[in-house]
């Protein structure tokens, strides 16, 4: 996992989780906290409930991105960027500047005038926007989006989600977000849960991770919170977001996110990351697909040869050597599962013992014979489905159903 450094402020792996808090100079903006035109009163705002409270980083809005708002151009977006930079340079305390927007010209001005970094909400669909950050050694964050400045987040499936991240490349300061919330009329709540479910797929990418999950609807809806109370479950979340390898988290409750974010961070789980001439690094990888992210990564494709038809190439009975697995198939040889059964009769006990002996499945029986745990990988369960079938009806479906659970 790369880290990346803004203007002096490190977020990755090897840093605490980092808080991006919200000034807007947008009068569209609907948080009304946040939103000031007034450069003295937002700069005393970003140094009281911003920086003192636990912002590293400061992300400041010219224009709502609200999907109900007409899309202003760039040129009113610099028409606002005064009052922007005028705030930047009252601010007495200390953090790193980061302008949203969607246009390379502006984020060119900004950081020409004291800002540190980008928010791109439209994701790179502006071609020279990498172009303007590398130029410039900026860090950006990186919001998935169609290659259309006029719609920012507006993608639904996880899978979709993840290939607009890929528009237009990377650079080496880039910072993933995932585009949580309703960008567009077709998105749902399930969207976005099935995204916050596999959000350490975006790992994949190599980059650190930005989460936008304050209040978010998707939150709300599972505790049915209006936004004014939807503070404990965007909490809640935030703990998660970070267990699961989020290193940015926006958010317009600062001081409170901050202390979710670090208790995940403590409770994350602890993986081998040393460097030397021979670096070493454990990948935080629970799923079939979140190790097909990386193996896609390491082989600079696009991950459709990572989702090569599960039959290819280790499908035999017996464990294959390393060197017989075809990259493709290797994710499903990168995790391992636990499933414990119970009343398999004797015979089915003994089918699964003699098909356990050719695929590397490995059993536990219990002392009083009544359970049975089988711990494997994928490979080795659809493989013991295969050898093991025709013993019992009941067996059988149950391997076949734990094959599909591995998957």
């Amino acid at each position: 996992m790369r880290n990346v450094d803004a203007a002096g402020l490190g977020i990755g792996d090897d840093y605490p989780p980092r808080i991006m808090g919200v000034l807007n100079v947008s009068k569209e903006s609907p948080y009304e906290p946040s939103v000031f035109d007034d450069a003295g009163e937002a700069a005393e705002y970003v140094d009281r409930e911003l920086i003192d409270e636990g912002a590293d980083i400061v992300d400041v809005g010219l224009e709502s991105a609200n999907k109900r708002f007409e899309v202003l151009s760039a040129e009113e977006e610099l028409d606002r960027l005064e009052t922007a930079v005028e705030t930047v340079e009252s601010v007495s305390g200390d953090a790193v500047f980061s302008i949203e927007t969607r246009y390379h010209e502006v984020a060119e001005a900004a950081l020409d005038a004291n800002f540190d970094m980008v928010n791109d909400i439209c994701g790179f669909a502006d071609p020279e926007m990498p172009e303007v950050c590398e130029a410039r050694d900026a860090a950006v964050a990186k919001m998935a989006s169609p290659p259309d400045l006029e719609r920012p987040g507006a993608v639904e499936e996880v899978d979709d989600i993840y290939e607009a991240l890929t528009q237009n490349g990377l650079t080496d300061k880039t910072i993933v977000d995932p585009a949580f919330g309703g960008w567009s009329e077709a998105k749902t709540l399930d969207h976005d849960r099935e995204t916050f479910h596999r959000l350490r797929e975006f790992r994949g990418f190599g980059q650190p991770v930005l989460v936008s999950i304050n209040r978010k609807n998707f939150l709300r809806e599972i505790a049915g919170r209006s936004t004014e109370e939807a503070l404990p479950v965007s909490l809640a979340a935030t703990s998660m977001a970070v267990e699961r390898g989020a290193h940015v988290v926006r958010t317009h409750d600062v001081g409170q996110t901050r202390d979710a974010a670090l208790v995940g961070k403590e409770f994350a789980r602890r993986r081998l990351r040393k460097a030397g001439d021979v670096g070493v690094e454990e990948l935080d990888v629970t799923t079939v697909r979140e190790a097909r992210r990386h193996v896609a990564r390491v082989r600079g494709d696009d991950g459709t040869a990572a989702d090569a038809d599960a039959s290819g190439g280790s499908t035999g009975s017996t464990a294959p050597d390393a060197s017989d697995v075809p990259a493709p198939d290797a994710a499903r040889h990168a995790v391992t599962r636990v499933f414990e059964l119970t009343g398999l009769d004797a015979e089915s006990k003994g089918a699964l013992r003699a098909a356990a002996a050719e695929t590397a499945l490995v059993l536990v029986e219990g002392r009083d014979g009544t359970s049975l745990l089988a711990v494997g990988t994928p490979v080795a369960f659809e493989n013991t489905a295969t050898e093991a079938g025709g013993v019992s009806s009941a067996l059988d479906a149950a391997l076949e159903r734990i094959a599909d659970e591995a998957r």
